[in-house]
């Protein structure tokens, strides 16, 4: 089991006795900010004219409840697998980045099958895309609390560009 996150050149995985590369993973990834270091292994198969690739991994991240703002840790864990096809024409479609229409089964990844699989890109973008979208510190978050006390209010002074709102406050 290899423990680094190097770039695996897909030809030489191809050509090797045993086409597994296994990677032990414990490391922090710059744009990811987390409290513990990515800790898991990511395995990459060549099957010919495709990559198997699997993961688990977890981390500690700090996230801000999107109701109350306050901050809470939440484990990210990764379990996926994912088959990456080899395509010489990837190479290609690479450098020439404009709009074009792509029919629904060809959203698919590519590589190029002369080129080589990054693990630590892939497993920082599973990483990403199991960061929860509705950060919640607790289901029954409340959200903040707004004071009701109004006595208080009153007494404060009042900047004189708010006095006819404030005035029509005591009215009501």
């Amino acid at each position: 089991m290899v423990s680094n996150m190097d770039a695996i050149y897909i030809p030489q995985l191809a050509q090797a006795s045993k086409p597994v590369e296994e990677i032990e993973v414990k490391e922090f990834f710059p744009d990811l900010n987390t409290l513990t270091p990515v800790r898991g292994n990511i395995r990459v198969e060549h099957r010919g004219n495709f990559l198997q690739v699997t993961a688990k991994a977890e981390a500690i991240m700090t996230l801000t409840c999107n109701r109350c703002l306050q901050q809470y840790n939440n484990r990210v864990l990764v379990d996926t697998s994912e088959i990456i096809w080899l395509d010489e024409q990837a190479e290609v479609e690479e450098e020439f980045l404009a709009e074009k229409e792509v029919a629904l089964d060809e959203l698919v990844e590519t590589l190029s099958p002369y080129g080589y699989f990054h693990p630590s890109g892939w497993l920082y973008e599973q990483m990403c895309l199991e960061i929860p979208q509705r950060q919640l510190c607790d289901e029954k978050c409340t959200g903040i609390e707004q004071k009701q006390n109004t006595d208080i209010d009153i007494d404060k002074p009042v900047d004189s560009r708010w006095a006819s709102l404030q005035s029509l406050k005591k009215q009501l």
